[in-house]
């Protein structure tokens, strides 16, 4: 191999300008101290259709700007092979996600900081969910207005949504306009991470202001390959950008945020994990740490599809060039209407499990059809209710499917192996049939499309589970957060028996949390970030 060129010393060296990656680079900067070198795999987010809400269809098969992974062949999913789209630009998944804001419970965190994280309780990262957020309606005890995130209401009503939302209502679930403001239970609008009819992901947020600082640069289009450690410390990056081989040192940390399925890759890659893996791909093992890529979770989408009696879905918007036209002009003179929204416009968080004290389920409510999420809408009017349950106990892994850094790692998340899980699939499928057929949303129903009417013994719901469902973006807990022979982080993010080297995304959760990974993300990441500075304060 020809010597790595050097790419120059850094305080810190950053891999992965993404959710935390962006948001890390900000915060580390801001008070001009320390240098950051950001190095980000994909380049820079500058495809239109990453700012424009529904552009979500237009990247989730990108060939540049989504990874494109697909997990191993699962046994509990018929052996099929899962499509796991991740961002591939700065910005991360947040320049292609569905927009949604939601923290989670309470409870989420508070089960972390009683497992023995200090700091990490409910009462301590409320403060960050508020510093970051830069919310449309103001300033609360919950809620902040002037942070770097921003947040918008939906600002129209649909008469879909209405009707759904009447619908939960005959089921016992009350309205709300806030799954954040502490009670998630409820249903209603989410608030979505656009401004002015723009999606604000955290390269918008937090990395486009900071451009301009001398002690930042950023690099795009270069894949770190191995993190450096010496004498059990992380020295630096090694990483590949036009063909060449780079050495990036830091003279403080490098942090990985490359996400819940490529920071574990890297430290396997690096030679720090299990060390029987590392022995079967010849990599050495540098620091056996047997919990790297264990504890693998996702949130598993069941999407029921419907034909709509009335022609007032997207299908219809974007079906009809006339109507194509209206929608983008009324985007273009208002930054308002659908091309502002996105695919997902309500919510409902609920309990199916007889054992649950809080919500176990979550849906989004697209006004919209398609055969999988991306795909092209179907020529009729339809939408879809997808249902996913938020505290699943089924475990996966991330490992290496070879030494070569840049193939894609091997992903088995093992969805339904446990019986909880299955039955909690049955049982939010049938809410959902329950909410279709309620009084007010029965009249909208043509036809129940996915699964069918056939399809009506638990037995065959969760064969339909197994067939057809897909992930909700949300894969976590790959360098698990705790005090264990099995936790990859301790309670700083610190690696477990490495100096110098940390790991800031959502792969640190010990346990997913309820709802949407995006706002957990970057609260980690501005809790990550003022730790590191005090710990460099000495």
């Amino acid at each position: 191999m020809a010597p790595s060129a050097d790419a120059g010393n850094y305080d810190y060296v950053v891999v992965g300008g993404g959710t935390a990656g962006c948001v890390l680079a900000n915060r580390l900067t801001a008070d001009g101290r320390h240098s950051v070198l950001l190095l980000e795999a994909g380049p820079e987010d500058r495809y239109p259709w990453i700012h424009i809400p529904i552009g979500y269809g237009k990247t989730m098969f990108h060939p540049v700007y989504n990874w494109g992974f697909h997990t191993d062949p699962d046994p509990g999913m018929d052996g099929r092979r899962i499509y796991w789209p991740r961002g591939r630009c700065l910005g991360g998944s947040s320049s292609i996600n569905g927009l949604i804001y939601v923290r989670g419970q309470p409870e989420d965190y508070d089960r972390w900081a009683a497992a023995g994280n200090r700091g990490w309780g409910w009462r301590d990262v409320l403060p960050y969910f508020v510093r970051s957020e830069g919310n449309q309606r103001g300033a609360s005890a919950a809620h902040g207005a002037d942070g770097p995130l921003k947040c918008s209401d939906i600002g129209e009503k649909h008469e879909l949504m209405e009707a759904i939302i009447a619908g939960a209502g005959e089921l016992g679930v009350p309205r709300t306009d806030d799954f954040n403001g502490g009670v998630q239970e409820g249903v209603g609008y989410y608030q979505l991470f656009t401004h002015n009819g723009w999606r604000c992901s955290t390269a918008v947020a937090y990395l486009k202001p900071t451009r301009g600082r001398a002690n930042l640069a950023v690099e795009t289009n270069a894949q770190a390959t191995r993190v450096l450690i010496e004498q059990g410390r992380a020295s630096g990056v090694e990483y590949r950008r036009g063909g060449e081989t780079r050495t990036a040192r830091a003279r403080r940390e490098v942090i990985l945020a490359a996400g819940a399925l490529q920071s574990p890759q890297l430290l396997l890659l690096s030679g720090v994990g299990p060390g029987a893996h590392l022995a079967e791909l010849g990599v050495p093992v540098v620091h056996e740490l047997p919990g790297v890529g264990e504890n693998l979770q996702d949130h598993l989408q069941l999407r029921l599809l419907f034909r709509c009696s009335k022609p007032i879905t997207t299908n219809d918007d974007l079906a009809s060039w006339w109507r194509s036209m209206k929608i983008g002009l009324k985007w273009l003179l208002t930054r308002t209407g659908p091309l502002a929204i996105g695919i997902n416009q309500g919510g409902l968080f609920t309990r199916v499990m007889p054992q649950s004290a809080s919500p176990d389920i979550q849906f989004h409510f697209a006004t919209l059809s398609a055969d999988m999420a991306g795909a092209k809408p179907h020529p009729f009017p339809g939408f879809t209710m997808s249902v996913c349950q938020l505290r699943p106990t089924s475990r996966g892994r991330v490992r290496l499917a070879s030494r070569d850094p840049m193939a894609a790692p091997s992903m088995q998340p093992y969805y339904l192996s446990t019986e909880e899980d299955r039955a909690c699939a049955v049982a939010s499928l049938r809410f959902a049939r329950r909410l279709a057929a309620s009084t007010s949303l029965s009249p909208y129903v043509v036809e129940e499309l996915r699964p069918g009417a056939a399809v009506q013994g638990d037995d065959e719901l969760l064969a339909f589970a197994r067939a057809y469902g897909a992930t909700i973006f949300h894969p976590s807990g790959t360098c698990r957060m705790g005090h264990d022979a099995m936790a990859v982080v301790d309670d700083r993010l610190r690696v477990r028996g490495i100096g110098g080297l940390r790991v800031v995304d959502c792969s640190i959760m010990p346990t997913l949390v309820s709802g949407n990974t995006n706002a957990p993300v970057v609260m980690i990441a501005e809790k990550a970030s003022d730790m590191i500075l005090e710990d460099a304060a000495g």
